[in-house]
């Protein structure tokens, strides 16, 4: 195959998901009456925020060859802990701080540090003593959703401090603060995936763990610290819940697992580990908020959504093992 030709059709199965998400936006457009316009985009880009940061750390660590189930539980508590310190009806304590801002840093802190060490166990029991990763984080991701259920015995923490409702429901040209938190995420790990040794390590092990042990990777470490970073980024999305709904549920997020989980192979991140793009991760985000804003505007039961999903996620699947194939043959 020519060379130009060799570089144009690698150019379209790297960035496939973009390619499906115009044509996804464009038949939309077509078809369904006042599709086009600022507010409903808008609308996509907000429901996309929480799926995403959560999309970013199930990634890292596919990407390094595992699996992480837990992330759902573990944003569900963090915005229940959060929820618990600083909102003032229900089971909450309401908690104030002098001066009020410092209840946005503090309430952060507290998430991230829960998130990071259900991350950290989940590291340990699999880098260190060896069981596997989906096994164990399906236990942690059991286990984590139950204690936020007897944290909260059934009941709801609601109302917030009001620095925290602020920031949940500000906007800046039309679009939330949340949104914004979200692309700064995929901005900054895109660039520590692509740019920095901890991505390109990571990328290593995931691709032949074997070999970058071989290379001098200390892929005990690297992989530990994609467990926490999955950890405390699954915390930050459950946070970021928390501040949007303005208090938490015992079953906030649910199923929200299963949505990054499509989110991350539809965006092109392999299973087997090794290839993936946290871009075409976002690009799978944003195709499935597009993909629940059209269910919502035709007026259609809420179970298509399952339906549409579980459908892409098999495309997506076979759209990676066909891809493989064709690089294969290329290479």
């Amino acid at each position: 195959m020519p060379p130009r030709q060799r570089q144009a059709l690698e150019f379209v199965l790297d960035n496939l998901v973009w390619f499906m998400l115009l044509a996804v936006l464009a038949i939309f457009s077509a078809v369904i009456p006042n599709y086009f316009q600022p507010g409903i985009f808008a609308n996509i880009i907000e429901q996309s925020s929480v799926l995403g940061v959560m999309s970013i750390g199930l990634a890292l660590v596919i990407i390094a060859g595992h699996m992480d189930l837990s992330v759902e539980s573990v944003a569900a508590l963090s915005a229940m802990v959060t929820g618990i310190l600083f909102a003032s009806s229900g089971i909450g304590l309401g908690i104030t701080l002098t001066p009020g801002w410092l209840v946005v840093p503090v309430s952060l802190g507290a998430g991230l540090l829960v998130g990071a060490a259900i991350g950290v166990l989940n590291g340990f029991l699999v880098v260190k003593v060896k069981m596997n990763a989906f096994i164990v984080t399906l236990a942690s991701f059991i286990w984590v959703r139950g204690l936020v259920v007897a944290l909260s015995g059934g009941r709801s923490a609601q109302n917030l401090a009001p620095e925290l409702r602020w920031l949940g429901i500000q906007r800046v040209l039309g679009i939330p603060l949340t949104a914004y938190i979200a692309i700064f995420c995929f901005v900054a790990f895109s660039f520590i995936l692509a740019k920095t040794r901890f991505g390109r390590h990571l990328l290593m092990i995931g691709g032949n763990e074997g070999a970058a042990f071989r290379a001098g990777i200390k892929v005990n470490k690297v992989l530990m610290a994609a467990f926490v970073l999955s950890g405390a980024i699954a915390a930050l999305a459950g946070w970021l819940l928390a501040i949007r709904t303005s208090g938490a549920t015992a079953n906030l997020g649910a199923g929200m697992l299963f949505n990054a989980f499509a989110a991350v192979v539809i965006g092109g991140v392999s299973l087997k580990g090794g290839v993936g793009s946290l871009p075409g991760v976002y690009a799978g985000v944003l195709l499935l908020s597009s993909i629940n804003t059209a269910i919502n505007l035709m007026g259609l039961p809420a179970h298509y959504t399952q339906v549409i999903h579980g459908l892409l996620v098999l495309a997506a699947v076979l759209l990676d093992t066909l891809k493989q194939t064709i690089r294969k043959q290329l290479a």
